[in-house]
């Protein structure tokens, strides 16, 4: 969202809590990966991710980006569950 914009609009709202609702499950994901470095990777990882799209605006490209981020968790969900099998 724009420097100096004080209102979000419905849409700008919802979209702004999907991502932040992705970006925290991904982080809670990457709590449950074993090895430290890894997990220090994947953060630095998703924050860069997340940091560099942070100024998008345009509502297609946002949502694939909210879908790409759902299938990259789900990904990882998967991982790590096959890991603890």
């Amino acid at each position: 969202w724009a420097a100096g914009q004080t209102s979000l609009s419905p849409w700008q709202f919802l979209r702004r809590q999907q991502v932040l609702q992705l970006y925290r499950k991904i982080l809670r994901a990457i709590r449950e990966v074993p090895a430290e470095q890894d997990r220090r990777y994947l953060k630095d990882w998703a924050r860069e991710e997340f940091k560099r799209n942070k100024d998008a605006t345009e509502e297609d490209a946002i949502r694939m980006m909210i879908t790409q981020g759902n299938m990259q968790l789900q990904e990882l969900q998967r991982t790590l569950k096959l890991a603890k099998s």
